[in-house]
């Protein structure tokens, strides 16, 4: 599978990220680039409310192939591929089952990406996904649900429109399955129903060559009664009734989901996001694969960063699996920096000291396992932009230290020119904590973290543990000794934790260290 791309300079824009489908037709598809067929009526279009930072955040190995233009997404080409970011469906379309069902099938299979075929409409009955029925339904329907279904042709047939992308994703990877959800505009009509479902996938199957006994299809159930739903009745009736004439096909359960409070058909984001991972799991098990456990991050050289020290921008921690387990976020996946120090799609170059971070956009984020020593701490970074703007924050456990960092335009607008900025962090806690580089202004390159303790002349353990650390003082001849006066060996000294040291050229200091 061809990777993601940039299509323009630095600094000069954002840039639109997509997959050339075209130049992809040569090479075999990619077994490992799952794909499923999604569709259905307004809870799989997208009814949802899009939590910021929750759901608009890129996974780096779920896609979406565009089957509507939507130039104000960055989406303006049908058939490329892009980013699985909601809205999927319609440009002004919300959160939809499709969203999380990816993300959990991506986590639970780490050697795979995952992509989504998404064509739905709300409100609209299944007959039109029925190549021979759709024309004549849409001819008795309301002017917007036409329009909406319009987004996939100009004659609105959604049939049409899943068999082109359908084809197409084939050139470069697999259908693995279908998630579909319809049924509240269907609820008039009984056993019509059931049959209608079954032709519009058998129809599909047929177009694309796919066999129902290797392709699962999952029907979701209706909003839940007891969560004020009003066709629930329906769903045990009639989507539970799909596997008994559809061969390969499984009902995923809406049990205890809530509604979104607003109407009796659609759910709340938070349900969407449990419904889509009640679909994975679904299809996971009919896959005969076990959802992974969640890893949780860890550092890249497999020990915390100490701080005081220096910190390499490059070492980021490595990614864990599962929900809140990244170790950072690049709005592609493609690395380009070019720089061979490690894989993945933070952009990472070869030049300054040695590794640097560049091409970076806002909310483009890293993150670092760390091991404080308590202090008060300045930490110095080494910077370089060509550009205007340019900002970053820094945080801790999530929480900001010290104030943004705007940075200057490097003289003659040079992005090889380094300078150091510095940020005021406060006081931090002994042991390890989550540092975290967040970019909120375009186009800044980064090259080290430099962690340092202030201290003062009246810090006087302060100073003195630096200055050891530092050599300043010749420890050949130091004497360690309890709170009696006993000399001790350092070692000893160490697991009392308390303890005096005589250092020639200077006086005995009491001080607390901890092993």
């Amino acid at each position: 599978m061809k990777i993601l791309k940039k299509s323009c300079a630095m600094a000069v824009s954002l840039c639109g990220i997509y997959l050339s489908l075209a130049s992809s037709v040569w090479a075999a598809p990619d077994p490992n680039f799952h794909i499923y067929i999604a569709y259905g009526q307004s809870n799989m279009a997208g009814a949802g409310d899009i939590r910021k930072g929750v759901d608009d955040v890129e996974h780096p190995r779920y896609k979406m192939f565009a089957t509507t233009a939507c130039a104000q997404l960055n989406r303006p080409t049908v058939g490329e591929i892009y980013s699985a970011i909601p809205p999927m469906f319609h440009c002004g379309e919300g959160l939809s089952i499709a969203d999380w069902f990816g993300r959990y099938m991506a986590d639970s299979l780490p050697d795979v990406t995952v992509g989504v075929i998404p064509v739905a409409v709300g409100g609209t009955k299944i007959e039109l996904f029925d190549k021979d029925k759709y024309a004549n339904y849409l001819s008795g329907e309301q002017s917007w649900l036409v329009n909406w279904a319009k987004d996939y042709g100009a004659d609105g047939n959604a049939y049409a429109r899943i068999v082109e992308i359908g084809k197409k994703a084939q050139e470069v990877g697999v259908i693995k399955g279908v998630i579909f959800h319809q049924g509240e505009s269907g609820a008039m009509n009984g056993n019509d129903w059931k049959t209608e479902v079954k032709k519009t996938r058998d129809d599909i199957f047929k177009a694309l060559n796919l066999s129902a006994d290797t392709v699962p299809f999952l029907a979701g159930e209706m909003e839940d009664s007891d969560a004020g739903g009003c066709c629930y009745t329906f769903a045990l009736n009639q989507v539970g009734a799909l596997p008994n004439i559809m061969e390969n096909t499984y009902v995923v359960k809406s049990t205890g989901l809530k509604g979104n409070g607003k109407d009796s058909y659609h759910f709340s984001s938070e349900s969407y996001q449990e419904f889509g991972r009640r679909y994975a799991e679904k299809m996971l098990q009919v896959m005969n694969k076990a959802p992974v456990e969640p890893v949780p991050q860890e550092p890249f050289k497999g020990v915390a960063t100490k701080a005081p020290g220096k910190l390499e921008v490059e070492d980021f921690d490595k990614p864990g699996i599962g929900k809140g387990n990244d170790s950072y976020y690049d709005k592609d996946s493609e690395n380009q920096g070019k720089s061979t120090y490690r894989e993945g799609g933070v952009d990472l170059y070869d030049e300054g000291t040695g590794v640097v971070l560049g091409m970076t956009q806002k909310e483009e984020w890293l993150e670092y396992t760390m091991d404080f020593e308590a202090g008060d701490y300045t930490i110095d970074i080494s910077v370089a932009s060509g550009a205007e703007n340019s900002s970053f924050q820094l945080l801790l456990d999530e929480k900001n230290l010290g104030d943004e960092v705007k940075v200057k335009q490097t003289a003659d607008n040079k992005w090889d020119v380094y300078e150091t900025v510095s940020v005021d962090a406060g006081n931090i806690s002994a042991g390890k904590h989550i540092f975290k580089l967040l970019i909120t202004g375009d186009y800044v390159n980064i090259d080290f973290f430099e962690f340092k303790l202030k201290s003062s002349a009246g810090d006087t353990t302060t100073s003195i543990r630096q200055s050891l650390k530092q050599k300043k003082f010749d420890e050949s001849n130091t004497k360690y000794f309890d709170l009696h006066g006993n000399e001790i060996p350092k070692s000893k000294a160490q697991k009392l934790g308390i303890y005096v040291v005589k250092i020639p050229g200077v006086k005995a200091y009491l001080k607390k260290m901890k092993n």
